[in-house]
């Protein structure tokens, strides 16, 4: 009997990956969790072009004119605002999380570069201090290893209200990744699985926000900047809401933020790119009039240079880059085929962080595979990245005819879709349109 090959047409609501996770949960009855970030095609910085300078502007020689790339962070109440030597950080990816190794290879790239890395849940490694001239703690709704002593000993303080991979959602670490040591640390017990609380246990409001803000900076001093992390869900309230209860920094995670373990429904549906939640942040905070007074760190699949200048020029103050600084420590590397087959991945697809069995030793607490990352080679690859990072984004705003890559400004953008021009409010390429805009 001959094929009808028209009746072999794949159905557009229900493609290969649609019935494969239609046919795993009814076989297994359970949600399905996953690390990384989300998989979907989004509107981003892709989607906008720097126009350079030519005539009506003049670029900036490359070996002869500086380009500048410091930015204080934090100056609005803190005594001791964070001063870095470039606008890229390195966002909070737990112990727990991440392996020791890891949190420790991060440190010393960003002590190299003259940057800030984050702790992340689950508390400070000493590992983690030691290697980190400049480290940010987080405070979590799940306070996991949080003490006085080590938001003392911290550089600045985030609280984080929300993450881009699940806005509304909790952390996870499962059992598999709760050694001795990582429960120590988080009060819990020895390899079973923790999911962490998705709201501040003593505030259920913005309200609320201002007096944590001010018990946190009692007890530092006054001295540590206070920053405030969201996942972008509604930024154009939450900025106004952070900045009125006394926020000296905003942290804004856009959807493509990725995660160590989270419900793939989250990753997948919830929250909205990063590229419309810069334009609101920005927004918000020029409505206000304290635009450049409460810096933007702007996170959420940055991973270019030219990802970092976009997102300067529609005006963040810093970006925030954490799959991409798990990738350049050697996530997805193609190695040790053998044990990424193991788990059901391929080197360029793994997801699996949860798993606690990362081929590549990063997103692993076992002591034979994250010894496969040596914290000297890995902040190596790191530092190597960040650095050209950097080159390219001094490279993007000398093009432009800029000596500071905070001189970077909307008017040099312009956007190749009609749905990004929008988002972001540059014009479409070729024209003055704004759609949206009068």
């Amino acid at each position: 009997m001959s094929v009808d090959r028209r009746a072999l047409r794949p159905s557009a609501t229900f493609p290969d990956h649609v019935l494969a996770e239609i046919h795993r949960a009814a076989d297994q009855g359970v949600y399905e969790i996953r690390g990384f970030g989300t998989k979907r095609h989004l509107p981003s910085f892709d989607d906008l072009l720097f126009l350079g300078a030519s005539m009506s502007r003049y670029p900036l020689e490359g070996y002869r004119e500086r380009c500048d790339t410091d930015v204080v962070l934090g100056d609005r109440f803190a005594s001791r605002p964070v001063e870095l030597a470039i606008p890229i950080t390195v966002a909070g990816m737990s112990f727990g999380a991440l392996g020791a190794n890891a949190k420790e290879a991060i440190g010393r790239a960003c002590t190299a570069m003259g940057t800030s890395s984050t702790t992340g849940d689950g508390g400070m490694t000493e590992e983690e201090r030691r290697s980190s001239k400049t480290l940010v703690y987080q405070v979590l709704p799940s306070r996991y290893g949080m003490n006085p002593d080590d938001l003392r000993r911290a550089d600045a303080i985030e609280i984080v209200v929300g993450q881009g991979a699940k806005p509304g959602g909790g952390g996870m670490l499962l059992g598999q990744k709760i050694t001795e040591r990582v429960a120590a640390m988080r009060d819990l017990p020895v390899g079973i699985d923790q999911r962490s609380a998705c709201r501040h246990p003593d505030w259920t409001g913005p309200d609320d926000l201002t007096i944590k803000i001010q018990e946190l900076r009692e007890i530092t001093d006054w001295e540590k900047p206070v920053y405030v992390k969201i996942g972008a869900s509604r930024p154009q309230f939450d900025v106004p809401l952070a900045v009125k209860a006394g926020a000296d920094v905003i942290v804004l995670d856009g959807m493509q933020g990725g995660t160590a373990a989270t419900q793939d429904v989250f990753i997948e549906h919830v929250g909205i790119p990063t590229l419309p939640a810069v334009r609101q942040a920005v927004d918000a905070l020029q409505e206000l009039d304290m635009h450049r007074r409460v810096q933007l760190i702007v996170s959420g699949g940055v991973r270019t240079g030219a990802d970092a200048a976009k997102a300067l020029a529609l005006g963040a103050d810093a970006v925030s880059i954490g799959s991409a600084a798990m990738v350049a420590l050697g996530c997805n590397r193609p190695v040790h085929l053998e044990d990424y087959r193991a788990i059901g991945a391929e080197p360029g697809a793994c997801h699996h962080c949860h798993t606690g069995r990362c081929p590549v030793g990063v997103t692993t607490q076992d002591a034979d595979l994250e010894a496969r990352l040596d914290p000297e080679q890995g902040a190596r690859w790191l530092r190597n990245y960040l650095s050209v990072m950097v080159l390219e984004l001094q490279t993007i705003a000398r093009a432009n005819g800029k000596s500071h890559v905070l001189n970077l400004e909307p008017e040099d953008l312009v956007a190749l879709t009609v749905e990004a021009a929008a988002m972001a409010g540059v014009p479409l390429a070729g024209t003055d349109w704004i759609p949206g805009r009068a």
